[in-house]
């Protein structure tokens, strides 16, 4: 819902009806995730995609529909499908898709709602009815302190929200059963629970033109980008004008201060002993999930003996990606961060950096995801 967050609160403002489809459930290989919306006006407009062109049509259509009858559909599409290039998933998956109408009222301003706190970086998860016995499409916003809009019972309510917020709480997704009274173990009712943390985040250490090509790669992937450097005179809003945050202050001293997760990537192309060495030891206490360093291979192995000589172990060492990116033959600023992103990408995922036109199987790797099963072999893996 981020990449049409604009248009859809432009919608909510001006009081034009539309339709959401939203991806609920996925299995085997499909060109996107859980969470993936597509938006139909009232005016016949289409925003966003759900599977990259292979059910669009199908869905405008049920989307038209939604607004004509203000009435909610479930459709499952897939390979099984009697015309399959027209309707289904040519890649040999199956989308399960919600579309629901929402029309000015208390449909838009729960919406809005949620809009408005993914627009802030307010974690909050959206719960939705998609099957069973409870109103199709019926939805509940929930927040760590807040509750809105109901699904219908308030037993249900109450089990869906405990549920909403120990996902929200691990920024996950997924779909979750009950009984019609909120019963646990039972599978009447179906809930598509949707969960919207704050972006992760990219740290970036080094006013250099590699950084400034790094921090557009970054924002380009949905990261909250922040480029931090010593030297006023290089970390100025002019030369990074795609970070959200530039900061002036010695590296380890920012990172220090900073919040640090599990999503957390850290680039450090400073590649200088006086900013590497203080900012590594603080990085290695962090769990951050990528840490990747600039330098030579004569650089690495000095740095390395630095970092031993400060109490480094084997196991820290081993969480560097040094020298930072993967092999892509990369030459320019811009060239360099595409293999840095690569690089990022690949561990998220499990990839290998390998060719894939010299691969057989499946795509992608095989991954348990929210929502039903898939190995995504259409979609590329993208951090957030």
């Amino acid at each position: 819902m981020r990449e049409i967050l604009p248009q859809l609160r432009e919608l909510i403002e001006s009081s034009m009806p539309f339709a959401l489809a939203t991806v609920v459930g996925v299995r085997g290989s499909a060109p996107r995730g859980p969470g993936a919306v597509m938006a139909v006006t009232g005016d016949g407009r289409v925003i966003g995609s759900i599977s990259g062109g292979c059910v669009e049509g199908a869905v405008y259509e049920a989307g038209l529909e939604a607004v004509a009858d203000g009435t909610a559909s479930f459709h499952v599409y897939g390979i099984a499908d009697e015309d399959a290039f027209s309707v289904g998933l040519t890649c040999g998956g199956e989308l399960s898709v919600l579309v629901r109408p929402y029309s000015p009222g208390p449909a838009q301003d729960a919406l809005a709602h949620v809009l408005n706190a993914i627009a802030v970086h307010e974690p909050v998860t959206v719960a939705t009815v998609t099957g069973g016995e409870a109103p199709l499409g019926a939805q509940r916003v929930v927040t760590a302190g807040q509750t809105s809009a109901t699904l219908g019972n308030p037993w249900l309510d109450g089990a869906v929200d405990d549920d909403a917020r120990g996902l929200l709480a691990q920024g996950a997704t997924d779909v979750r059963h009950y009984g019609a009274r909120g019963q646990r173990r039972m599978d009447e009712v179906s809930v598509f629970v949707q969960s919207f943390q704050p972006p992760p985040r990219m740290l970036v250490f080094g006013a250099i033109d590699y950084s400034t090509a790094t921090a557009r790669m970054g924002a380009f992937l949905g990261f909250h980008v922040a480029v931090c450097d010593a030297r006023p005179a290089f970390a100025t809003r002019e030369r990074f004008p795609a970070a959200d945050e530039v900061v002036r202050a010695w590296p380890h001293e920012y990172l220090a201060r900073t919040p640090v997760d599990a999503r957390t990537v850290i680039c450090a192309l400073t590649h200088d002993p006086r900013f590497d060495i203080p900012l590594l030891l603080a990085a290695l206490r962090t769990p951050a999930s990528y840490i990747g360093v600039m330098g030579s291979r004569r650089t690495h192995t000095d740095r390395v003996a630095r970092l031993r000589e400060n109490g480094a172990t084997d196991a820290d060492l081993a969480r560097l990606a040094s020298p930072i990116g993967l092999d892509l033959g990369a030459r320019t600023p811009e060239e360099t961060a595409v293999s840095i992103a690569a690089e990022i990408i690949a561990q998220r995922w499990g990839g290998s950096g390998e060719r894939l036109s010299r691969m057989s199987g499946d795509i992608h790797r095989t991954l348990a995801t929210t929502a039903g099963e898939g190995d995504g072999s259409c979609r590329p893996g993208m951090p957030g």
